[in-house]
């Protein structure tokens, strides 16, 4: 019974990462994920206006919630634009739909809930499903989720992953066009881009805390070479492993936003995108996945927590309802160059192994 499940749970990951599908638009995905649980079964609510489902098993007041993201990412692949699984998430419905069929016909007392989630990518497919009641009564929430090698590699498996908070700002400068002869005449927008580039590497905090600020688009000029651009388009990515220091550099970012626009005398326009914070991770919650990966892998093969600078919508499950015990269990897989490369691999060996700590971790919560 078990090999069985280990093949199907290959045969399942080979069909999610070949048909991948973007954040919004997980339509086939959704169709197949309820297929399988028609298959066995188990019953699960759809949503008639977004993607995603959410099934349960066992009995109970109290609820345990897994949660797997769905969404693939829109990139380039050896020179065409495709929707494209490089994060893990193919992985991640996988080992969760392993797990689940690990659970299914032992006795639960409690009921177990799987969040399939839309739009991780987005960083706003977790708000969707609570605001369509994903953690009602929910006591412990789980995640899971592959991670590169050099966090952890094959046959390590992490009781929490902390993730840092991120925002991205997208701005418009709005000057005024000058003849490349006349440069009074107008307000170069690029004299602010360059101002605002010299201003991010000047926010200095503590350097005890794990921070990040950058420019990562400018958009300006046109076809003709002597036009001293007006107006100017860019965005800045802002991390911090902390939420307290994210909103720390949001609020110097406005307030240098405001003294760049006093002096070169142009406006600017702003508005702050795709906010994700950082992980809260229950220690309770941790160490019932600590004892699981123990059980199930052995203490060499125990990993402690994995800190990165990447992140989650995960953690708005906890935002949104703090007294829920959470963590999200980090998987050794060998997996190369990195997350979100077009060409990323790991070794598939590591999907049983995830779907068996997550089962477990399960029974133990």
């Amino acid at each position: 019974m078990m090999a069985n499940i280990e093949t199907q749970i290959l045969k399942w990951f080979d069909h999610f990462h070949t048909h991948p599908e973007v954040s919004w638009n997980e339509v086939n995905t959704t169709n197949k994920i309820a297929e399988i649980l028609d298959e066995v079964g188990v019953s699960y609510r759809r949503f008639s206006d977004v993607t995603g489902l959410i099934a349960e098993i066992g009995e109970g007041e109290e609820v345990i919630a897994v949660r797997a993201d769905m969404d693939a990412l829109w990139q380039e692949v050896n020179g065409v634009m495709q929707a494209n699984h490089s994060c893990g998430h193919d992985a991640n419905i996988s080992m969760v739909l392993g797990a689940l069929h690990y659970l299914k016909d032992q006795p639960l007392n409690k009921r177990v809930r799987f969040i399939f989630q839309p739009a991780e990518e987005k960083g706003n497919g977790a708000l969707a499903m609570i605001e369509r009641g994903a953690m009602d009564q929910v006591n412990y929430l789980f995640g899971i989720h592959l991670r590169p090698i050099e966090e952890l590699p094959f046959g390590l498996v992490a009781p929490s992953i902390h993730h840092g908070a991120g925002v991205f700002l997208e701005g418009k400068i709005i000057g005024e066009d000058a003849h490349g002869a006349r440069p009074h005449q107008g307000k170069n927008a690029l004299d602010v881009v360059v101002g605002l580039h010299q201003f991010l590497k000047s926010i200095y905090i503590s350097p005890f805390e794990s921070y990040s600020t950058k420019l990562t688009k400018i958009i300006a000029g046109g076809e003709s070479l002597n036009i001293i651009p007006g107006v100017a388009k860019f965005a800045i990515d802002v991390r911090a492993q902390k939420n307290s220091i994210l909103n720390e550099l949001q609020e110097r970012i406005v307030h240098g936003l405001s003294g760049l626009k006093a002096l070169y005398g142009v406006d600017i326009e702003t508005r702050w995108v795709d906010y994700t914070p950082g992980a809260e991770v229950s220690k309770e919650a941790a160490s019932i996945a600590e004892k699981a990966i123990r059980h199930v892998v052995g203490d060499v093969a125990t990993a402690s927590a994995v800190v990165t600078s990447g992140s989650d919508d995960f953690h708005f499950y906890t935002i949104k309802h703090p007294n829920v015990k959470a963590t999200m269990i980090g998987i050794g897989a060998d997996l190369t160059p990195g997350l979100h490369h077009p060409n990323m691999t790991f070794n598939h060996k590591a999907l049983d192994i995830g779907a068996r700590v997550l089962a477990e971790t399960i029974i133990r919560a």
